[in-house]
């Protein structure tokens, strides 16, 4: 028999992957398209530092408090689930049973072996099996709030700091060209590292991030620059 070799698959990265490049690609984008609306309004290097410095911590911790809340939500719902799994397997054990052969022959097992299966997985985890072929929970795919608040404040920071710095570096003359350049830039950056990470199509990955970057920006700046006549 060949030795076995540990195989890595991306989907132990979801959690994390999806918490980041949101939490990054919306750092990008919100902070460049709040710098753009500010600039064209016809704020000066000052003011639109204070409102990147302000715009990058508003959002970091929002990103935090709304990826806790939300991923929460979705840990709690698992539990309830999970805890509805136990107390059905202590009071109808056949039904269960019966539920998990049925997903096996589903999947195309004969009834004879998805019973036997069944009754198997039972016996050496019964619950650990109706979580994961009944309710679809793993360990790897599991809710975990802190990971993902963290991950979202950190990677909208991370990404935030881009077109901030930008701003302060660019002359005043060309600096919402530079940004918005910059800013695709950036966000085409971080389409390829997404999609290298997550195994996904690089070209797909890269127009979605720019494609919707853009129209943000665009509309940032035109209600900016018709506030800033306004007023």
């Amino acid at each position: 028999m060949p030795p076995r070799h540990p195989e890595r698959h991306r989907t132990t990265r979801t959690p994390w992957l999806r918490a980041a490049v949101l939490g990054a690609n919306d750092g990008i984008v919100s902070t460049a398209s709040l710098l753009l609306g500010v600039a064209a309004a016809g704020a000066d290097t000052r003011q639109l530092l204070a409102a990147g410095v302000a715009g990058l911590i508003a959002g970091a911790m929002s990103m935090a408090a709304g990826e806790y809340v939300s991923v929460s939500s979705q840990a709690d719902t698992e539990r309830a689930d999970v805890a509805r799994e136990r107390a059905e397997l202590a009071t109808q054990p056949a039904q269960e049973h019966a539920e998990l052969a049925a997903i096996y022959v589903a999947r195309g097992l004969d009834p004879a072996l998805a019973a036997t299966v069944a009754t198997r997985l039972m016996a050496h985890d019964a619950l650990g099996a109706h979580a994961r072929d009944e309710l679809g929970l793993t360990d790897a795919l599991a809710a975990r709030p802190l990971q993902a608040a963290a991950a979202s404040a950190l990677a909208f920071a991370s990404g935030a700091v881009l077109p901030l710095a930008l701003a302060l570096l660019l002359p005043v003359g060309v600096v919402k060209i530079g940004l918005a350049a910059g800013t695709l830039g950036f966000l085409a950056l971080l389409g390829v590292a997404a999609a290298r990470t997550g195994g996904a199509p690089v070209v797909t990955s890269v127009a979605r991030v720019t494609a919707w970057g853009a129209l943000a920006m665009a509309a940032t700046a035109a209600i900016g620059a018709l506030v800033g006549r306004a007023v």
